[in-house]
């Protein structure tokens, strides 16, 4: 069944019902075999797209950028050097100027009450490329990756191992709630996400038969799972957090032996990236533990975070299709 979701931003996966983001799954699934089959509708003709970028990326730029130009519309790349947002214009009024010039915004950022502010003022779709808070579209990349290997969600057995009060963690917490999977937060108790976030979700499982547990212990966090995830251990902007995040998350780096504790010979490991796997990034060689991920598993037949990144683009255009498109 179809949904009409034209004219909403994309801000967490809170404003979304479980039909909503199975439907936004479907579309993605269509334009990825539509992509592959050389079919391209051009939802977004004539349509110009504003890319607010506060922090770099990789995935999320290069996503909204393939996904518009492969709909037929414009990308304009807005570094932090090359607008006035939170220097000489405020967020209200940078939105206001901008959703008179462009049909949608996207914004990757720090504060998730910047994303808020400009949907509340842009007249046009935002939608959240990352917040401190919440990342929703990569959930929807790291979910259809899910089904493309398991053909469904629901009752998935999902661990997610390390800094448990991250961004990722609580998008992914939320998703798994609205898509009644088994969800475990593997981490430090220090490390444990918010508690009303935590009881918002439970609420949510009540309704769709999800579990949502939080445990420090990696055995019972990942036993009988279907996926594995981690993210980096400090953030960006956290950098002088690492050797303190080092010792306190040695012990929930995913590794053979973690995927060996899950008793499932199908796992699959997903990581958002970019990963600290090996010694060949300048962090790596400054921090030579800071790995969450060892390179065996990154490199192993678990692995599947670069479907997992391809699949940014097919999400993102999935979003801005049904939110903006023709």
């Amino acid at each position: 069944m179809p949904f009409n979701l034209k004219g909403r931003s994309f801000l967490k996966l809170l404003d979304f019902t479980t039909e909503e983001i199975s439907y936004l799954l479907d579309l993605s699934a269509k334009l990825k075999a539509d992509k592959r089959a050389g079919i391209f509708a051009k939802n977004l003709e004539n349509k110009s797209i504003a890319l607010i970028f506060e922090k770099s990326s990789t995935r999320t730029r290069c996503a909204f950028v393939v996904a518009v130009s492969d709909e037929g519309g414009h990308a304009e790349y807005l570094g932090k050097g090359d607008i006035q947002l939170n220097k000489k214009e405020s967020v209200k009024d940078t939105a206001r100027v901008l959703g008179r010039m462009f049909d949608g915004i996207q914004f990757r950022g720090y504060k998730h009450s910047t994303v808020e502010e400009l949907a509340k003022y842009a007249g046009v779709p935002v939608w959240n490329g990352l917040t401190d808070q919440f990342h929703p579209t990569q959930i929807l990349a790291d979910f259809l990756t899910i089904k493309e290997n398991f053909g469904y969600l629901k009752g998935i057995k999902f661990a997610y191992a390390g800094d448990g009060r991250n961004n990722m963690a609580n998008s992914l917490m939320v998703g798994a709630a609205k898509m009644g999977m088994d969800f475990r937060i593997v981490a430090p108790e220090s490390l444990f996400p918010d508690e009303e976030l935590v009881a918002t979700c439970r609420e949510i499982a009540k309704e769709t038969g999800a579990k949502i547990t939080l445990t420090a212990s990696v055995d019972e966090g990942v036993k009988g799972c279907d996926v594995i995830y981690t993210d980096v251990w400090a953030s960006m902007g956290e950098e002088d957090l690492i050797p303190e995040r080092i010792k306190l998350l040695k012990p929930y780096q995913v590794n053979m032996e973690m995927l060996r504790k899950t008793g499932n010979s199908n796992v699959i490991f997903l990581h958002c990236l970019p990963a600290f796997h090996n010694d060949e990034t300048d962090m790596a060689r400054q921090f030579p533990e800071i790995k969450e991920v060892t390179d065996e598993v990154f490199e192993s037949k678990y692995s599947k975070v670069f479907d997992e990144a391809e699949n940014r683009v097919h999400t993102i255009k999935a979003v801005m299709v049904a939110t903006l498109g023709k």
